[in-house]
């Protein structure tokens, strides 16, 4: 259903997290969301978990994370949230797995990971749990598949990704798992590859037209949008410095192929390390960091329908570095950076009857 422009949104403003933090893992779950771990103001891990009653707003603090970690993943399995991966208070990936029992409200330990991993993809189908790729210790980037079966507490290979990266966009379509981008090392990765969960093979695409880092990603009506970033210039560019970019590429499930939007079709603002999300039939880019010494607190929307970008609210506050999670009608942005981590828990929003 296509809002008709900006008026159609407002922001939601939630109690602050009685913890600041950056990087951490958020969840929904029985009307509760829940922030896990994260990177406080001493910039270190957190074992931390609060959760937010979304009908009192009110937060409640939770039994802490056995292993503190930063920029884990984390997936809800009915009564349970699952943690994976991450980074420890040594700055070095984990291989811990800890399962929250929200019923007992107490942690247990799960199957290890084959292999410490920060950065890992997670999705889950059908019950089963898909961790995609990952950094490990010796910072290489992880070409690995594996996937938890919950039942039998274990972890199974699977065939490995063509391209090895970690931090990579995820986006589950049928019985596919569309995996794009990511980086290895300090390099941007541009491929976008398909695991077919049910037949086991993986599908090479055409790769993303612009090597773009902390681009923002999203799937809507059958396309896959690549939003702003950091462009990074081309292997034998040795002149030329990374700058932030307004790009929109869109990627067509349907006929397999890349657009590059024209330049009267691309973002209002260049901006990268945002939240977008699909909502209200737009595609929307919250914060980030621009071309401004501060992060950006506006906000857009490109409309599906009109095939144009609108001004929506501007955030209140501004954040780069924001965690985010879509749940019903509402686009949280959570934690981040301001002028530090921050405890700003905000969710952009269709206004009731639209």
């Amino acid at each position: 259903m296509a809002a008709g422009g900006g008026r159609a949104f407002a922001w939601q403003v939630f109690p602050p997290m009685p913890t600041c933090r950056v990087y951490g893992t958020v969840v929904h779950q029985d009307g509760h969301l829940l922030v896990l771990g994260g990177c406080g103001r001493a910039g270190l891990p957190l074992d931390t978990t609060e959760a937010l009653d979304m009908a009192s707003h009110t937060w409640l603090a939770l039994a802490p994370l056995p292993t503190a970690r930063a920029g884990a993943a984390a997936v809800v399995l009915g009564k349970q949230v699952l943690v994976v991966g991450g980074v420890d208070e040594g700055q070095s990936p984990v291989a811990a797995v800890e399962a929250f029992v929200a019923d007992e409200g107490r942690w247990e330990h799960r199957a290890t990971l084959p292999q410490a991993a920060m950065g890992v993809s997670i999705v889950e189908r059908d019950g089963l749990v898909y961790a995609l790729g990952g950094m490990g210790p010796d910072t290489a980037p992880q070409a690995q598949v594996r996937v938890y079966e919950p039942r039998r507490d274990c972890w199974l290979s699977l065939p490995s990704m063509p391209t090895p990266c970690y931090g990579a966009s995820t986006f589950l379509h049928g019985s596919k798992i569309y995996v794009l981008g990511g980086r290895q090392g300090k390099l941007p990765v541009t491929a976008l590859e398909a695991f077919d969960v049910e037949a086991r093979t993986w599908t090479r695409h055409p790769s993303l037209p612009s090597r773009r880092a902390f681009a923002g990603c999203a799937m809507a009506e059958g396309s896959v949008f690549s939003l702003g970033g950091l462009q990074q210039p081309g292997p034998h560019n040795f002149y030329s410095r990374p700058h932030f970019v307004n790009t929109v590429e869109v990627f067509d499930l349907e006929h397999g192929s890349w657009t590059k939007l024209p330049r009267s079709l691309r973002m209002r603002e260049k901006r990268a390390d945002f939240v977008v999300g699909s909502l209200g039939g737009h595609i929307v880019a919250i914060g980030g960091l621009g071309n401004q010494p501060c992060p950006l607190g506006s906000v857009e929307g490109f409309s599906l329908a009109r095939r144009r970008w609108e001004a929506l609210p501007a955030m209140p506050t501004a954040r780069c570095s924001c965690s985010s999670l879509q749940t019903g009608p509402r686009l949280f942005a959570i934690g981040g950076v301001a002028q530090g981590p921050s405890q700003a828990v905000e969710a952009l929003c269709l206004r009731e009857g639209v």
